[in-house]
């Protein structure tokens, strides 16, 4: 084989990339190490290879067959060029020849680029991802492996640290990985991610395989082909070693992102108030107790949630999201990044898709506006399982109601200052209210729900018991002054908001 950058080796302690030229053919018994100790592959169980015809993907094949795997061999046809069909029979010839499964699958990634507004890379990586995966599944594989080189990770780190990305972006990328976006279970692994490209090269050369030449490889329209054709050469006049050193790298900042992840881990159980459909609840005043470095953790995590196949978690966004848990927009809510938004309710903040609704069973409901009718004895159902009942009682005097005393979801009213039946309603535009305790005076009930914290979600909803016009009840909060219980009333009208 022709002389090449050493394949970073094993020492038992983790990869190291040496920093020599050295003659060396392809060392197979290490990368049975990888494939067992780094990737976490079992013999007899299969494992789909994505192959593309090209030296990596061939190269990765032939090993893993040398080595007694079971195979299914995935080809994905991006249709990007007139002749990628060729190499989709090419494959298939190749999986047939060597009696291994064979599946293809095909796009069309410029239309599908145009139509989700993504780069051509992007979409030709997020259709082939969802083949090898949707493959996997149906052939209850238990990994997708892909041929990514010690070049690819390089290449990977530089793409990452040019759009400034953490030491998440920095780490690059793993042997294994489980990504949630295409599969909660079943991990995508790289074995060949200690294998520099040359090698690769003249592995096929010495096994006699005949990879696909891909001109797109060499398309500098494409930012990956930029830096590997461009960039990296012109960094090698400054560091012949360059590769070597970003590849190692990645390597310690793999370690200090490892660390950082499980304290981020163990902060983001102790914040998480709640999660749904589209939606993540954070708790704030623990957020606001958090390091910077910490809430920055956190919110990456909720995104990620929510956007798992998000590749590069945008910093401004981040920051702004940071600035706003010390400060929350007079909004109530703002924009976040890729379609999530944030929402900020009392002492909780959403993380949440624009389209997410969150459950509202937690409170009281009413839709259209209006529930009902509420006599005495009375009960009266609202919209999401809560409903008010009404009953007469005769008053004796506060001791025989002191059980309920300071429960705001009991309210006790004088009879003989209402108008039979109550009705039950939502707020109107620019309503008064009198709450009790306030000697008569007035004021919007717009203001009452914002001095009393009510979220701004539940405030349209939310049920008012009123004796003809007049609000009587804020259910769940306080009654009006008008229809206070006094000295002299002789019967009191019970009523009561609870949960079914």
């Amino acid at each position: 084989m022709a002389a090449c950058w050493g394949r970073p080796s094993w020492h038992g302690q983790g990869w190291m990339a040496p920093e020599r030229l050295y003659n060396q053919s392809m060392d197979v018994p290490n990368l049975q190490h990888v494939l067992q100790s780094e990737c976490g592959l079992e013999s007899g169980r299969p494992v789909v290879v994505g192959v593309s015809g090209g030296p990596d993907s061939l190269c990765l094949l032939d090993i893993l067959q040398r080595l007694g795997y079971t195979l299914v061999v995935a080809h994905f046809d991006h249709r990007l060029r007139p002749d990628s069909s060729q190499e989709a029979a090419r494959v298939g010839g190749l999986a047939e020849k060597h009696g291994l499964p064979f599946v293809v699958g095909s796009l069309d990634v410029a239309g599908f680029a145009r139509e989700q507004k993504l780069s051509i890379e992007e979409a030709a990586r997020t259709a082939r991802y969802r083949f090898l995966f949707a493959t996997a599944r149906q052939q209850s594989a238990q990994a997708v492996a892909v041929a990514h080189t010690a070049d690819d990770q390089v290449e990977t780190v530089l793409m990452h640290l040019l759009r400034g990305a953490g030491l998440s972006g920095l780490k690059g990328m793993p042997y294994r990985s489980v990504m949630p976006g295409w599969d909660k279970e079943i991990p995508l692994v790289r074995p060949l991610l200690g294998t520099w490209r040359t090698e690769v090269v003249g592995y096929c050369q010495e096994r006699r395989l005949e990879p696909v030449n891909d001109p797109s490889n060499s398309d500098l329209k494409y930012f990956r082909n930029r830096l590997r054709h461009e960039l990296i050469p012109y960094l090698g006049q400054y560091n012949p070693q360059v590769k070597e050193t970003v590849w190692r790298m990645a390597q310690v900042l793999a370690a200090d992102q490892a660390i950082l992840e499980e304290v981020t881990r163990q902060t983001w159980s102790s914040c998480l108030s709640g999660q749904g459909a589209g939606y993540v609840i954070l708790s704030l005043s623990k957020l606001r107790g958090m390091s910077l470095g910490l809430q920055r953790g956190v919110l990456r995590r909720a995104i990620d949630c929510l956007r798992p196949n998000l590749r590069d978690i945008d910093f401004a966004a981040v920051e702004r999201a940071v600035g706003w848990i010390g400060q929350p927009p007079h909004t109530g809510q703002a924009d976040l990044v890729s379609g999530l938004r944030l929402y900020f309710e009392n002492e909780l903040l959403f993380v949440m898709e624009a389209s997410a609704r969150l459950e509202e069973d937690a409170w009281p409901l009413i839709m259209g506006g209006i529930a009902g009718s509420l006599g005495a004895p009375g009960e009266l159902s609202l919209e999401n399982g809560w409903a008010i009942t009404c009953e007469g009682v005769d008053f004796g005097g506060w001791e025989g109601l002191s059980s309920l005393k300071g429960n705001s979801y009991h309210a006790w009213l004088d009879s003989a200052a209402l108008t039979l039946p109550l009705h039950v309603r939502t707020s109107r535009p620019g309503e008064r209210f009198e709450p009790l305790g306030m000697n008569g005076h007035s004021m919007k009930l717009s203001d009452f729900f914002i001095n009393e914290g009510l979220p701004r979600r539940a405030r349209p909803g939310w049920p008012l018991v009123c004796s003809g016009e007049q609000v009587a009840w804020v259910a769940g909060y306080r009654p009006a002054h008008p229809f206070r219980v006094q000295a002299a009333t002789k019967v009191v009208l019970h009523l009561h908001l609870y949960k079914l």
